[in-house]
């Protein structure tokens, strides 16, 4: 491994992995969707690109955590296959709007992202309720490695590198 590969996000296929067809490798991409990840893995196809894994922030479950919070988060990974290279080449993506209401105060705030990231992030708040109980009115937690790990390890598995794109053509 050389020196930058961990600062650009390459990581080599394993040495004598069997490299499968990019038909293998897409398949195994999408069978890491499981009802209870708070990620879905979908065709690229919208964004220009061979598969996306996108955060569940549209899921009513998960949007109404988000929404709670006052956050708006998108992350996307963008994925392509480089069958000459035997690479999957990839692209994180993020926007947020955050937003405040309140007398006498209105605030937004706004950023997007592109590129290579790693964020762990998590929130929680407490408060009065409805019923006037008090407790946890929501609990949220985004960690970019929970969406890449097991799409590193399913190309890792087909015989392919995993090659982070900052700059330059996807």
């Amino acid at each position: 491994m050389k020196l930058f590969d961990w600062l650009i996000g390459y990581k080599p296929a394993p040495k004598g992995a069997d490299r499968q067809s990019t038909a293998t490798l897409r398949n195994d991409l999408l069978a890491i969707n499981r009802k209870t990840a708070p990620f879905i893995v979908r065709d690229g196809k919208p964004e220009g690109v061979d598969l996306v894994a996108e955060w569940k922030i549209v899921d009513a479950r998960w949007y109404e955590l988000f929404a709670k919070a006052g956050l708006q988060k998108v992350f996307k990974v963008l994925m392509k296959f480089d069958p000459s290279n035997c690479e999957v080449r990839v692209v994180d993506q993020e926007w947020s709007v955050e937003w405040r209401a309140g007398v006498p105060t209105l605030a937004l705030s706004a950023n997007a992202f592109r590129g290579r990231k790693w964020e762990k992030s998590f929130g929680m708040a407490f408060a009065f309720k409805e019923d006037l109980s008090y407790g946890k009115v929501y609990e949220y937690r985004f960690n970019t490695a929970e969406i890449k790990t097991p799409l590193i390890e399913a190309a890792h598995r087909a015989g392919w590198g995993w090659r982070g794109v900052a700059f330059g053509k996807l």
